[in-house]
């Protein structure tokens, strides 16, 4: 519950005597800064999440850090995720580590995005797309596979 307080009062002072436009922005931007989890892209295909831990540790308590892995081979896709206990932690691994170099690579640190919400099963077809399954929806405009 004090999170949302903190999260409320933040907003508050972040929109008020602003436009409704520059308000919607500023919320955005106070959001934002708020997050606790970066994004590192440009990773060496050599990192494993202990060691990008490690690289990030030395600005505050990290929660957890991933690197994300093709699933048929098991490599690295060469980006990942730090998340830190606190906002502070975050910021100032932020500007501390975007375009440093990290075993070899110059790495890219953002706020990590959340992921847009993805189509369900059952929503795309075949080859063709839109609902009419099959290799491309079919002959003759009907519904229905090959």
């Amino acid at each position: 519950m004090a999170f949302f307080n903190k999260v409320g009062t933040m907003l508050r002072h972040s929109i008020s005597g602003q436009s409704t436009l520059g308000g919607q922005t500023s919320m955005f931007n106070a959001i934002r800064c708020m997050s606790t989890k970066l994004y590192i892209g440009g990773l060496s295909y050599g990192i494993n999440d202990e060691s990008l831990k490690e690289a990030f540790s030395n600005f505050g308590d990290v929660e957890f850090a991933k690197v994300i892995v093709d699933r048929d081979s098991g490599r690295s896709r060469g980006f990942g995720f730090v998340n830190f206990h606190n906002e502070e932690s975050a910021n100032a691994a932020l500007s501390a580590m975007n375009g440093q170099e990290l075993n070899g690579r110059n790495i890219q640190v953002s706020y990590a995005q959340e992921r847009a919400p993805r189509a369900g099963f059952g929503n795309s077809g075949g080859y063709g797309g839109g609902n009419s399954g099959g290799y491309g929806g079919g002959y003759g405009g009907g519904s229905g596979g090959y």
